[in-house]
């Protein structure tokens, strides 16, 4: 297939909004949050945490329909390394699964627990998994990407995170290594990937066939720079404007999506700014100028509808 067949499909997400949680008297109301995105010149969203959107499939399909947005993916977190983790990380897979479908969407994000806590920075566990703990992790992601899709025919894209045990470029080969193909994919966050010091186009390079989905997000170097000297939590992090819009960060946004250009292939590309928590007016004015940013990289798969 050749590149000029690749269509990227740029979307956003609750994320970008300053919205971690369910419920947070602090964070936009969904309805502001659906007429901003659309307004930003969007039509691709990710349901964010399940319960921020409404979880009754009519009552959402109406409110996307009526703002002319569409559903990419679900999310929903995963502890499979720890045992007796199946049934309860199942339990949130069925919810968000079943959901996304309803709605028609085709992905389920799926993001590794931190291994501390990324408000108060408190250690939950060690930050480093044992080979049993890795085969555990890889082993229930594939039962779980093939379950989510025999059962929802949706498909499983892991989302490598900062202070997860799937964090690192030489964790993501160990866990692509580990994993197969044919149900369990990569979410590349070119956030994440470049907060925690690994390379998106090496990746994009070794494991082409792999690139599922993709978080389009950028980092502060000077803010990575302390994290790193520090060993901050995520969390903090965020708060010290870890996470920054386009063009004022790492990676490169037009030889990034000229690579998966060069993939030949159609993805989405959900723009997530992590801005937990954030002023109720703030979203809006960025979502806009990375909206006009990225359709200006030059890139010809680059598409919002």
């Amino acid at each position: 297939m050749s590149s000029s067949s690749s269509r990227i499909l740029v979307g956003s997400a609750p994320d970008s909004w300053g919205v971690w949680f369910p419920d947070d008297p602090g964070q936009t109301p969904y309805t502001r949050f659906l007429d901003e995105v659309a307004a930003s010149g969007y039509e691709w969203i990710e349901l964010g945490p399940f319960g921020y959107l409404p979880t009754d499939p009519k009552q959402l399909a109406d409110e996307l329909a009526a703002r002319n947005l569409k559903l990419s993916a679900g999310t929903v977190f995963e502890h499979l390394h720890q045992d007796d983790s199946w049934d309860s990380v199942w339990k949130q897979i069925e919810d968000v699964a079943k959901l996304t479908a309803a709605v028609g969407g085709k992905h389920v994000v799926v993001i590794p627990e931190m291994w501390r806590d990324p408000s108060t920075g408190a250690v939950l566990e060690d930050r480093v998994l044992t080979p049993a703990q890795w085969k555990e992790k890889t082993h229930g992601m594939n039962e779980l990407g093939k379950a989510m899709f025999e059962k929802y025919g949706v498909r499983a894209q892991f989302h490598p995170h900062a202070d997860s045990h799937v964090d690192t470029e030489e964790n993501v080969y160990r866990f692509l290594d580990g994993t197969d193909g044919e149900f369990v994919n990569l979410c590349l966050d070119t956030g994440h990937i470049s907060y925690c010091g690994g390379d998106n186009i090496a990746i994009i390079e070794r494991a082409p066939e792999r690139i599922g989905y993709l978080h389009l997000k950028q980092v502060d170097p000077v803010v990575r720079a302390q994290v790193e000297a520090e060993d901050l939590p995520f969390g903090e992090a965020v708060k010290l404007g870890a996470m920054t819009e386009p063009p004022l960060g790492i990676p490169d946004m037009p030889t990034l999506l000229e690579a998966i250009e060069r993939l030949g292939i159609d993805v989405f590309a959900i723009v997530e700014q992590d801005m937990y928590p954030c002023a109720i007016d703030a979203p809006l004015p960025i979502a806009q100028r990375t909206q006009r940013y990225l359709g200006s990289c030059g890139v010809a798969a680059v598409r919002f509808s």
